[in-house]
């Protein structure tokens, strides 16, 4: 599988797109203003307690109360209450926790009320930024993430993470980190540090320890509420977590990011930082790499399915859930042959709904409401193939099993606010809003490829006379295109009653094929 990051700079906001093999998997989106990113960490107050929910209310700088509950509190919660109160009273000099006294865990099974009290200084990070009318989520278990290792305060464990099954390894990494991990902190291994060179994982403690000198460091200025340290910038984020041998293209439109990016690989994968290339034209980078089509293609409310013959998806939001059914269109047939045409909708469904899943970074409960399959074997196999899909996706997710109403359901972890795009767009013909004009040629040939499987005659397209002047336009025009590909004709009649994105499909006969109204 190829990866290229498209990487697009403008006003202060970046859009990064995921591609995997030339499809759109994951849109981020950045704000120069967004103050509050998941991993950033921050001195807060507490501002008030409530028991009754055995949380806190932590003032931040943010419009609404962060959320902090006992049991994000942490064990060493007391170990870094003491840190921070040492380098206000200028007790604590250094970043280095050396000769420090750790405190007692604190009991798992408490409450807030015995370890926080009202205006309490307390260092945090954020694990989900604001979403709607909710404030950040926090936590004061702090983690600081480098390409090959987490770095933890107050905790002397070095774990390794499951993913790596050799013996040696795992004893060569523990073996390895033990000499270079300073006195008082834990390290958890990431998969990424399997099979890599000594000099590698020195160079990410070594960036590790940076880190945590700028949070004494920004401590010590006793500002609060205040930001101590920054996430990675959101390219660099992505390269931390996802950057691999699949990678094939970066590109990006903003020379500064690009020599950031190119330095950032210049520590973790030196030999590769040439893939990271200066886009410069006239042409928007997202429009060049067809992010923008795929974008109106892939949000809204119907969703084609790509490969499927005209089955399509309608994704429904509610205050509670996210519902997805599947429709087979018009592409049914009978008897034992359905059945397994069903299955083989369904898991083509299933694909794509992890895909949407990605993208639109849907979180919470998801009920999926499949084609029927009354055989349960089909409905294991469909399960096994979703769950396999879905093993490519990095939020935490857990999905059950087929109900009996063949329904699945599954919950979906969310840190950051669903990304949701308008698709439609003005109607220029008579006032409304209409889907967006670049996905209804999506839609036409869709519908020529699966009419020209049993349709061999002639086939005749009713449009309005603005699609019908787009599709004829110029000697390679978007017909002749068809031709190449299908090796059908396919004759254009422009009919002014249409409205704009209306269109019929008939045979010589003049029988109806197939016919879409906005």
């Amino acid at each position: 599988m190829k990866k290229e990051l498209i990487v697009s700079h403008e006003d202060g906001h970046t859009k990064i797109a995921l591609l995997e093999d030339g499809r759109l998997f994951e849109l981020h989106e950045e704000q120069g203003k967004n103050k509050f990113v998941v991993g950033d960490l921050f001195l807060g107050r507490i501002r008030k307690l409530a028991p009754n929910l055995n949380s806190a209310f932590v003032n931040i700088g943010y419009e609404k109360d962060a959320f902090l509950h006992y049991q994000d509190l942490g064990p060493d919660y007391l170990s870094f209450k003491k840190y921070i109160n040492d380098i206000f009273s200028k007790r604590q000099n250094t970043s280095s926790l050396k000769n420090f006294e750790i405190q007692k865990e604190i009991d798992k099974h408490g409450t807030v009320d015995k370890v926080l009290s009202k205006d309490d200084i307390v260092l945090l990070q954020i694990t989900k930024e604001p979403i709607s009318t909710k404030g950040p989520r926090i936590s004061t278990q702090i983690s600081i993430t480098g390409r090959f290792m987490v770095l933890i305060p107050f905790d002397d464990k070095i774990s390794i993470s499951k993913k790596i099954k050799n013996s040696e390894e795992k004893h060569r990494l523990r073996t390895l980190i033990e000499s270079i991990k300073p006195e008082g902190f834990g390290v958890i291994i990431r998969t990424v540090a399997e099979n890599k060179k000594a000099a590698d994982l020195h160079n990410d403690m070594y960036s590790l320890i940076s880190k945590w000198e700028n949070v004494f460091k920004n401590i010590q200025r006793h500002k609060v509420p205040s930001k101590v340290l920054s996430e990675d910038d959101l390219a660099s984020s992505i390269l931390r977590d996802n950057f691999n041998q699949d990678f094939v293209n970066i590109i990006c439109d903003d020379e500064k990011m690009v020599d950031d990016m190119k330095n950032y690989l210049e520590v973790i994968a030196p030999e590769r930082k040439n893939i990271v290339q200066f886009y410069d034209s006239h042409i928007p980078l997202t429009e060049y790499y067809n992010v923008e089509k795929q974008l109106k293609q892939s949000f809204g409310k119907h969703v084609n399915i790509p490969g499927s013959k005209g089955a399509y998806l309608v994704i429904e939001h509610t205050e509670a859930l996210h519902v997805i059914d599947v429709n087979s269109g018009h592409n049914v047939v009978s008897g034992t042959t359905n059945r397994e045409h069903a299955l083989t909708v369904n898991k083509i469904a299933a694909t794509e709904i992890a895909r949407q899943l990605r993208l639109r970074d849907m979180g919470g409960i998801i009920v999926i409401d499949f084609i029927d399959m009354p055989l349960p074997e089909q409905r294991r196999q469909l399960y096994d193939h979703f769950r396999e899909e879905m093993k490519r996706d990095k939020a935490k997710h857990k999905i059950l099993p087929p109900s009996k109403f063949g329904l699945i359901q599954m919950t979906r972890q969310r840190v950051r606010p669903e990304i949701n795009i308008k698709t439609q767009e003005e109607n220029p013909n008579a006032g409304g809003e209409i889907i967006a004009p670049i996905v209804i040629i999506e839609r036409i040939e869709e519908s020529i490829k699966n009419i020209i499987q049993t349709e061999r005659g002639k086939l005749f397209l009713h449009v309005h006379p603005f699609v019908e002047a787009y599709l004829t336009k110029g000697v390679k025009s978007t017909r002749v295109d068809w031709f190449l590909k299908y090796k059908k004709w396919v004759s254009i009649i422009p009919r002014d009653s249409f409205k704009y994105l209306e269109f019929r499909l008939y045979n010589s006969k003049k029988e109806e094929l197939f016919s879409y109204s906005n």
